[in-house]
């Protein structure tokens, strides 16, 4: 609640956060747009393979040339200014760093930079999901040890999540299910980014007006990312998901409690404390009325026999959305702001030392599955392309089937044929067990068993 005075008074004391952004793609530009408004925080460096593409990124973000003119995180950290540059091993060991974004999307960059981040003593912010839904609980389990915070991003819906899990939770609701919407229908798992336009009504006016990325946009559809965000909720805050994985039920914000309750007591999930995303759609393709398509949700209920009757009655008064038993209730947010509102994450971590959302165990897990009948010697592509998709499963099951993480499945080759929508193995492909992100999974596998 106080987290802007925080911010203030390190403005007047000249003590403002020093950040580093990793990454200066549409989540890192949104940040970008944000930072400069922000007292206490000052973004001394911008990492980028590509330099120019960062530069463009605060141009259009509303940043003055003048203030990019640093050349070196030194020179910009005695300043004003931000250093651009491609250099991110560097940036992270510059003693000027305070906080780490990364912004990446990309698993093995992610884990690298939050290896780095350790060693040099810096707290990261972790935009890049992907990384953590192949490895967050030993990478968090890792910066612990180091003495730094490691933190999901708030603005991404995992941390939105987490945060309202742990509203639930802190006002002595039983969480019953939490999760988010998308638009969802089943013939979605086969979009590859040559398909994807029309299923969100863009022309190709539209996305070449615009900073669109097609395997991005696809793995929001295919449902790879929902499977990624729900295995991230699923680690931080304990809730299991399904053995079937997601179901994407239809589902408006009114339904909710109706809907995300368990089978034995008229709702669709499996069991009580399920991550569950919903889908703005009918499977009729007809849109569902007032959908929670770009939110978030948690369904709860009263914590015990005790006093029930009484919590029931004042969901009534209060005109809370019940079941029709009214013992179930839900809380949901309609929107979220993605890098927008990354600040939150940047000052929890930096001025109390706390994560917006954390991984604390390995409870679900994303495994490359088939988007159609694959051949022997097919090339993976990995997240948003055209030849696997990712399924949420409960990471025991991954364990035990040696289900391939979505996270490892690009640029390998398939050692045998995999039939349409069926799972990679470990075995299915041609891995190279000294790279560093198989290896440091393979250690999360041994570590996190059982």
């Amino acid at each position: 609640m106080n987290l802007h005075r925080l911010l203030l008074e390190r403005e007047r004391a000249g003590r403002r956060l020093r950040v580093a952004l990793i990454g200066a793609g549409k989540f890192g530009s949104m940040y970008l747009a944000q930072a400069k408004h922000t007292p206490g925080v000052h973004v001394v460096a911008v990492a980028d393979l590509a330099p120019d593409r960062a530069r463009a990124s605060l141009l259009r973000t509303g940043w003055p040339e003048e203030r990019l003119a640093a050349r070196s995180v030194a020179e910009a950290a005695r300043g004003r200014t931000t250093c651009i540059t491609d250099d991110a091993a560097a940036v992270i060991a510059a003693p000027e760093v305070d906080i780490v974004i990364d912004a990446t999307g990309h698993p093995a960059a992610g884990i690298r930079h939050v290896l780095a981040c350790c060693a040099h003593g810096k707290h990261v912010v972790m935009v890049n999901v992907e990384a953590d839904a192949l490895a967050g609980p030993l990478l968090a389990r890792r910066a612990r040890a180091a003495g730094v915070v490691y933190s999901l991003a708030y603005g991404d819906q995992p941390a939105l999540i987490c945060e309202m899990v742990d509203w639930a939770r802190a006002s002595g609701f039983e969480v019953v299910a939490a999760g988010k919407g998308t638009k969802y229908l089943p013939a979605y798992h086969a979009s590859t980014p040559q398909t994807v336009w029309p299923h969100y009504g863009f022309t190709p006016e539209m996305v070449a007006a615009g900073d669109f990325n097609a395997r991005m946009f696809n793995s929001f559809l295919d449902g790879t990312k929902s499977a990624i965000e729900m295995a991230a909720v699923a680690n931080a805050t304990g809730l299991v998901p399904a053995p079937d994985g997601l179901a994407f039920p239809p589902c408006g914000v009114d339904d909710l409690p109706r809907v995300l309750r368990p089978r034995d007591e008229g709702g669709h999930l499996h069991h009580a404390g399920q991550v569950e995303v919903v889908s703005s759609v009918e499977r009729d393709g007809r849109p569902v009325f007032r959908d929670l398509r770009w939110g978030v949700y948690a369904t709860f209920r009263a914590g015990g026999p005790d006093g029930e009757d009484y919590v029931r009655r004042c969901f009534r008064e209060y005109g809370f959305s019940t079941d029709p038993s009214g013992r179930y209730a839900a809380m949901y947010k309609p929107y979220h702001a993605i890098g927008l509102e990354l600040g939150i994450s940047v000052a929890c971590v930096g001025l109390r030392g706390e994560p917006t959302g954390q991984a604390a165990a390995w409870l679900g897990d994303v495994v490359a599955t088939a988007k159609r009948d694959l051949r022997a010697g097919e090339t993976l592509d990995g997240e948003g392309g055209f030849t696997v998709y990712g399924k949420l499963v409960p990471a025991a099951d991954s364990l035990r089937m040696g289900g391939l993480p979505l996270g490892l499945a690009h640029g390998v080759a398939l050692r045998r044929a995999v039939a349409a929508n069926a799972p990679v193995h470990w075995d299915d492909v041609a891995l190279d067990g000294r790279d560093d992100a198989v290896a440091f999974r393979r250690e999360m596998e041994r570590s996190f068993a059982g």
